[in-house]
């Protein structure tokens, strides 16, 4: 017999792990959503961490395994305490402000079925997010765009709909318990599983909806400090090439137009013709980009699509300026490091 063939024929058994803080409503859609797919997961392990509006008691209503931590510590150690308690052959980690789809467990079933060299796969939000306000439709929808147009050779790995093989997510070590907040835990650990000789697939069909509603502040908070700067000091610090999802020449292009764009407009002041250097590098900006306004236009209309430009324009300034930020402090800490 082929034991290869055995291998590839086998179906895979899948344990969704789910860390959850307060999840409220949305977790209960959440947990509600797993029960009503088509391919029910062979175990769901939820991992309470130190929530205080009961979400573990909500997950005992729905018959799953639960674990319960007295105080946060963050996703990372979370998920890898669920990892622990499960046995199933692939680790599906999902957040608890997503619902699956009808079909989403039962297509990472079969991705690892089909595919015996694929060690992890990441999936893609859908195009209708939960929250109605514009910035969370914009952000989420955003987030949707980034992945369905990005290569399926991936090299990061992503905790709001991530797959893995039990034994790959061993051997690497799984998250990194350092990370104590929601952060770049998961793009981390892709880059070791690249490192390690691993196949990390963007599987585009694949998909889960977000409920999570955006806010300016807390969208600011979260892009800023909880993203951009520690992402840009893992990239620094593993020498890791700029080149996939967001982090594409075209992003890097538009983020060094914005900043001539914003000069230009203080500058103009002093000397008019910066104004209308401004308006042609906003141009620049308007047919570089187009293909994203494109696509917020054909999903959401072309008002919509107008309401996008200032806050796409947004990201590329303040995502440009946490990444010079933090290069610059992380080579001070080198410099000083050396100098002592």
């Amino acid at each position: 017999m082929n034991s290869s063939s055995d291998n590839a024929s086998r179906l895979p058994s899948i344990s969704v792990v789910i860390p959850v803080y307060n999840g409220g409503e949305n977790f209960r859609r959440c947990l509600d959503s797993l029960k009503r797919s088509s391919r029910q997961p062979d175990e769901v392990i939820v991992v309470a961490d130190g929530d205080t509006d009961g979400s573990w008691e909500v997950a005992k209503e729905f018959g799953f395994t639960v674990f319960r931590y007295d105080s946060a510590g963050g996703p990372a150690r979370a998920r890898n305490q669920g990892a622990k308690l499960a046995h199933g052959d692939v680790l599906f980690f999902i957040d608890a402000d997503v619902t699956v789809g009808h079909d989403t467990i039962l297509s990472v079933e079969k991705a690892f079925q089909q595919d015996v060299n694929l060690a992890a796969l990441i999936g893609s939000y859908d195009d209708q997010p939960g929250a109605e306000n514009f910035l969370s439709q914009y952000k989420n929808l955003f987030h949707h765009y980034t992945h369905q147009v990005s290569s399926e050779k991936a090299s990061t790995f992503w905790g709001a709909c991530g797959a893995i093989r039990a034994d790959a997510f061993k051997a690497v070590g799984g998250f990194d318990e350092r990370y104590s907040k929601p952060c770049v835990e998961d793009i981390e650990l892709g880059y070791r599983l690249k490192r390690a000789g691993y196949t990390i697939r963007l599987c585009k069909h694949i998909q889960v909806k977000h409920l999570k509603c955006w806010q300016p502040v807390s969208l600011l908070r979260a892009e800023i400090f909880y993203r951009a700067l520690p992402w840009t000091e893992l990239i620094l610090s593993q020498s890791q090439p700029m080149n996939d999802l967001n982090l594409d020449r075209t992003n890097q292009l538009s983020v060094v137009l914005s900043f001539v764009v914003l000069g230009c407009l203080v500058g103009g002041w002093v000397n008019p013709f910066l104004w209308i250097v401004a308006i042609a590098t906003m141009v620049g900006l308007l047919v570089i980009n187009q293909r994203v306004y494109r696509f917020f236009w054909h999903k959401r209309g072309a008002l919509f699509a107008l309401r996008v430009i200032p806050w796409h324009w947004l990201y590329f300034l303040y995502g440009g300026a946490a990444f010079a930020y933090g290069t610059v402090t992380y080579r001070f800490r080198q410099f000083s490091t050396f100098a002592n």
